[in-house]
């Protein structure tokens, strides 16, 4: 799950509000829509972290970039007829380069949230997770909130959901990491004492991680995450939805979830 907060909480509010002005200017009732472009161009070129197991990341052995949201990418483009082209770039920026249009989409877990959907459209989901914590292998203290994290300091995405989450609650020391690996690393030599990430990403670090880390609790509710692209392209939404709602009944969501995660995590659990 990348349930992220549209930018860091110190200047969420007016960076949105700078974003949907932009967009406005870019994007004038005349505009094409996006499927016109993408398809006469025949290519879709498609945003993500790159350095977020098991989700988008860098194979060691081929450099490539793999990962259910990689999976899942390149399983629209060819429903869509395109040629995936993909860029990687930092969490913290990945939703203004979208309004800026230096991307068609971000495939790379995205909480669809109230804020977001001021700025963007989404397409229907595609992954649905929940937060969770990670905490040492041989930490003695059982947190089962974040409340029970007073005093203590916890690491987080940048500009994530997770960190909304954390600096909601009075007390918690937090500290913002701009991916994934430094903040586990962090976790691992004791220089913060818990974690808080995605629940899907956890049980994937529990098999292929060698660092001494385990899982904690889950402490949020379930998220849904889908791919967000500029509004005004309502063609295009269509189609995304439709490529979606194909790979959803032929079972390619579940069998891609089920190879990364071991669970279909691509429908709300029962």
């Amino acid at each position: 799950m990348r349930t992220l907060s549209f930018f860091s909480s110190r200047r969420r509010a007016c960076q949105l509000g700078a974003v949907v002005l932009a967009l406005g200017a870019v994007l004038p009732a005349s505009a094409a829509d996006l499927l016109d472009t993408v398809k006469a161009r025949g290519s879709l070129r498609i945003a993500m972290e790159g350095t977020y197991p098991p989700f988008n990341f860098k194979d060691g052995k081929t450099g490539q970039l793999a990962g259910y949201d990689v999976d899942v990418a390149k399983a629209v483009a060819a429903r869509l007829g395109l040629k995936p082209e993909f860029v990687t770039t930092e969490w913290s920026a990945i939703l203004a380069g979208l309004a800026s249009g230096k991307y068609d989409v971000i495939v790379s877990q995205v909480g669809i949230t109230a804020r977001r959907e001021q700025a963007f459209d989404f397409s229907q989901p595609y992954t649905w997770s929940s937060p969770q914590l990670i905490v040492r292998r041989n930490e003695s203290i059982a947190y089962q909130s974040l409340a029970d994290l007073k005093g203590k300091t916890l690491g987080v995405g940048q500009g994530s959901v997770f960190e909304q989450q954390a600096r909601s609650v009075p007390g918690i020391l937090v500290k913002s990491y701009p991916a994934a690996p430094e903040n586990l690393q962090d976790l691992a030599f004791g220089r913060i004492d818990a974690a808080l990430n995605d629940s899907l990403m956890v049980a994937y670090l529990l098999k292929n991680s060698q660092l001494p880390i385990k899982a904690g609790a889950r402490v949020g509710a379930v998220e849904r995450m889908g791919i967000p692209f500029r509004k005004g392209n309502p063609k295009f939404k269509a189609a995304l939805d439709g490529a979606l709602a194909g790979l959803q009944a032929d079972g390619s969501l579940k069998a891609l979830s089920t190879r990364w995660f071991g669970s279909d995590a691509s429908r709300p659990a029962h």
